[in-house]
């Protein structure tokens, strides 16, 4: 869940800064920040300690293991 969420809020980025020098209302970033925050957020409270920063790579490689196996 904490992948999918940073890789959400990451691809929020454009979209909002698209929607903002078009100046039209960014709904498709809104809605991808709302998903990124909330899949970040539950993956915290479920992990128990939660995580470091140091931890976040290795959670990564570890999704990323599990893909191309």
């Amino acid at each position: 869940m904490i992948v999918v969420g940073t890789l959400s809020l990451l691809m929020a980025v454009p979209t909002l800064l698209s929607a903002w020098v078009d100046g039209s209302v960014p709904r498709t970033g809104a809605i991808l920040v709302l998903i990124g925050g909330v899949l970040i957020v539950v993956a915290l409270n479920n992990h128990g300690r939660g995580y470091t920063l140091a931890e976040i790579p290795d959670v990564f490689m570890r999704v990323l293991g599990r893909l191309t196996k």
